[in-house]
């Protein structure tokens, strides 16, 4: 869905100094998806799954609003907004019918629902996916931006594997009121990447 040409602020990180090798990577990585993944995207998107099956409109476009409010910089609303359209792009070639409830454009979390709400997976299984991708493209960011060799990618892979149940189980438990997206050094790192002299990533 196009995630592999996004960073979310971690090529601006090793610009930084803040990521200087494999355990700092990890380290920053692991932080991400405890501190900002689990306490927003999965916690949307296990929302989502069930508001797309019992077809609750209002719950589907309030989740959606919420994700573009919490997207504090161009660079990181444009990767929502972009690979949610990717998602519905996609799943117009396979299940057009679905796809066609997609009635204005969505952002990530919510597009993925969208599609995995089709079959009869449960929420923490769709949840277990997501992050899993997230960990992945993530990964592969890291390879490229620190640079790493790919025995290092696997390990944290591997780190980031372990720590995605949890995770996912934390962000099940949180109602509208307790998801927060509040990670200001990802925001400010997000920022200068906007003006970031040399960059391989679109954010």
């Amino acid at each position: 869905m196009g995630g592999f040409s996004y960073s979310e602020g971690l090529e601006s990180a090793v610009d930084a100094g803040l990521v200087i090798d494999e355990d700092s990577a990890a380290s920053w990585l692991t932080d991400q998806l405890h501190l900002g993944l689990a306490r927003s995207d999965l916690a949307v998107l296990a929302q989502a799954v069930t508001a797309w099956r019992e077809s609750d409109d209002e719950s589907i476009a309030r989740l959606d609003a919420w994700v573009l409010h919490t997207r504090e910089t161009s660079e990181l609303r444009a990767q929502t907004v972009q690979m949610g359209r990717s998602v519905v792009e996609w799943l117009k070639s396979i299940q057009p019918q679905q796809a066609a409830r997609a009635t204005v454009a969505l952002t990530y979390p919510v597009a993925f629902a969208l599609a995995a709400s089709f079959g009869t997976a449960p929420p923490r299984d769709i949840a277990l996916a997501f992050a899993f991708g997230w960990a992945e493209n993530m990964m592969q960011a890291a390879i490229k931006s620190v640079p790493l060799g790919q025995s290092a990618g696997q390990r944290i892979l591997q780190r980031l594997a372990a720590e995605i149940p949890a995770a996912v189980d934390h962000a099940a438990t949180l109602a509208d009121d307790d998801r927060q997206a509040f990670s200001p050094m990802l925001a400010i790192l997000s920022a200068q990447h906007e003006t970031q002299y040399s960059r391989l990533f679109r954010s």
